[in-house]
Protein backbone atom coordinates (compact mmCIF):
# COMPACT_ATOMS: atom_id res chain seq x y z
CA UNK A 1 0.00 0.00 0.00
CA UNK A 2 0.88 3.73 -0.57
CA UNK A 3 1.58 5.37 2.16
CA UNK A 4 -0.77 7.86 3.35
CA UNK A 5 -0.10 11.04 2.61
CA UNK A 6 -0.71 14.57 4.47
CA UNK A 7 -2.99 16.93 3.05
CA UNK A 8 -1.41 21.01 2.92
CA UNK A 9 -3.25 22.65 5.60
CA UNK A 10 -2.82 26.84 5.15
CA UNK A 11 -2.06 28.52 8.49
CA UNK A 12 -4.50 29.00 10.73
CA UNK A 13 -6.00 28.73 14.47
CA UNK A 14 -5.14 25.88 16.70
CA UNK A 15 -8.92 25.67 16.64
CA UNK A 16 -9.35 25.36 12.60
CA UNK A 17 -6.73 22.93 12.75
CA UNK A 18 -7.99 20.34 15.46
CA UNK A 19 -11.57 20.78 13.55
CA UNK A 20 -9.72 20.11 10.12
CA UNK A 21 -7.81 17.13 11.33
CA UNK A 22 -11.04 15.54 13.22
CA UNK A 23 -13.67 16.53 9.98
CA UNK A 24 -10.89 14.97 7.97
CA UNK A 25 -11.67 18.36 5.35
CA UNK A 26 -10.76 21.71 5.95
CA UNK A 27 -14.14 23.52 5.81
CA UNK A 28 -12.82 27.21 7.03
CA UNK A 29 -13.12 28.84 3.68
CA UNK A 30 -16.92 27.30 3.58
CA UNK A 31 -17.60 28.17 6.69
CA UNK A 32 -16.05 31.87 5.77
CA UNK A 33 -18.63 32.10 3.38
CA UNK A 34 -21.14 31.61 5.55
CA UNK A 35 -20.47 33.62 8.31
CA UNK A 36 -20.84 36.73 5.67
CA UNK A 37 -24.43 38.54 6.12
CA UNK A 38 -26.29 38.77 3.27
CA UNK A 39 -27.54 41.85 2.22
CA UNK A 40 -31.38 42.06 1.33
CA UNK A 41 -32.30 43.24 -2.27
CA UNK A 42 -33.20 46.31 -1.40
CA UNK A 43 -29.63 47.42 -0.26
CA UNK A 44 -28.07 46.27 -3.74
CA UNK A 45 -30.44 47.54 -6.14
CA UNK A 46 -29.86 51.60 -5.32
CA UNK A 47 -25.82 50.88 -6.31
CA UNK A 48 -26.75 48.73 -8.94
CA UNK A 49 -29.36 51.21 -10.78
CA UNK A 50 -26.82 54.15 -9.59
CA UNK A 51 -24.26 52.38 -12.05
CA UNK A 52 -26.56 52.00 -14.84
CA UNK A 53 -27.77 55.60 -14.51
CA UNK A 54 -31.19 54.74 -14.55
CA UNK A 55 -32.33 58.01 -12.51
CA UNK A 56 -31.11 60.41 -15.22
CA UNK A 57 -32.42 58.04 -18.04
CA UNK A 58 -35.59 57.92 -16.48
CA UNK A 59 -35.89 62.11 -16.27
CA UNK A 60 -35.10 62.28 -19.75
CA UNK A 61 -37.94 60.36 -20.64
CA UNK A 62 -40.31 62.10 -18.40
CA UNK A 63 -38.57 65.18 -20.49
CA UNK A 64 -39.19 63.99 -23.41
CA UNK A 65 -42.82 63.53 -22.82
CA UNK A 66 -43.13 66.80 -21.10
CA UNK A 67 -42.04 68.06 -24.57
CA UNK A 68 -44.61 66.37 -26.52
CA UNK A 69 -47.57 67.19 -24.11
CA UNK A 70 -46.44 70.87 -23.48
CA UNK A 71 -45.15 72.00 -26.64
CA UNK A 72 -46.72 73.33 -29.62
CA UNK A 73 -46.98 70.26 -32.18
CA UNK A 74 -45.32 72.13 -34.72
CA UNK A 75 -42.25 72.47 -32.65
CA UNK A 76 -42.29 68.87 -31.35
CA UNK A 77 -42.93 67.93 -34.81
CA UNK A 78 -39.48 69.52 -36.03
CA UNK A 79 -37.53 69.11 -32.55
CA UNK A 80 -36.79 66.31 -30.17
CA UNK A 81 -34.82 66.51 -26.61
CA UNK A 82 -32.05 64.13 -26.45
CA UNK A 83 -30.38 64.30 -23.63
CA UNK A 84 -29.49 66.66 -20.38
CA UNK A 85 -26.79 66.81 -18.84
CA UNK A 86 -25.36 69.19 -15.91
CA UNK A 87 -28.31 71.61 -16.38
CA UNK A 88 -28.23 71.78 -20.28
CA UNK A 89 -31.03 69.82 -22.29
CA UNK A 90 -29.61 69.22 -25.84
CA UNK A 91 -32.49 69.30 -28.44
CA UNK A 92 -32.03 67.81 -32.05
CA UNK A 93 -34.02 70.38 -34.69
CA UNK A 94 -34.59 68.52 -38.59
CA UNK A 95 -33.64 71.51 -40.76
CA UNK A 96 -31.72 74.82 -40.04
CA UNK A 97 -35.20 76.56 -41.18
CA UNK A 98 -36.74 75.20 -38.32
CA UNK A 99 -33.40 75.79 -35.75
CA UNK A 100 -33.72 79.82 -37.04
CA UNK A 101 -37.62 80.14 -35.76
CA UNK A 102 -36.85 78.41 -32.60
CA UNK A 103 -33.88 80.22 -31.55
CA UNK A 104 -35.21 83.47 -32.44
CA UNK A 105 -38.41 83.24 -31.38
CA UNK A 106 -39.16 80.39 -29.19
CA UNK A 107 -36.30 79.74 -27.04
CA UNK A 108 -37.43 81.92 -24.45
CA UNK A 109 -41.00 80.62 -24.04
CA UNK A 110 -39.71 76.73 -24.70
CA UNK A 111 -37.02 77.51 -21.65
CA UNK A 112 -39.98 79.09 -19.47
CA UNK A 113 -42.30 75.85 -19.45
CA UNK A 114 -39.72 73.22 -19.27
CA UNK A 115 -38.62 75.17 -16.36
CA UNK A 116 -42.00 75.58 -15.12
CA UNK A 117 -42.36 71.65 -15.74
CA UNK A 118 -39.06 70.74 -14.07
CA UNK A 119 -37.64 73.32 -11.72
CA UNK A 120 -35.13 75.47 -13.17
CA UNK A 121 -32.04 73.80 -11.56
CA UNK A 122 -33.02 70.91 -13.54
CA UNK A 123 -33.09 72.97 -16.90
CA UNK A 124 -31.27 76.01 -16.48
CA UNK A 125 -30.58 76.36 -20.53
CA UNK A 126 -31.29 74.51 -24.33
CA UNK A 127 -28.50 73.88 -26.55
CA UNK A 128 -30.27 73.14 -29.85
CA UNK A 129 -28.40 71.45 -33.07
CA UNK A 130 -29.50 69.96 -36.19
CA UNK A 131 -29.57 66.58 -36.92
Amino acid sequence: MFPRRRRFIPRSTARDRVLTEWRGINLAPLEKAASRSARSAGDILPKVLGGMRMDRRRAEAEIVKVWNSAMDPNVAAHAQPTGIRNGTLFVTVDSNVWLAEIVRYRRKEILDRLQHSFGSSTVQKISYRVG
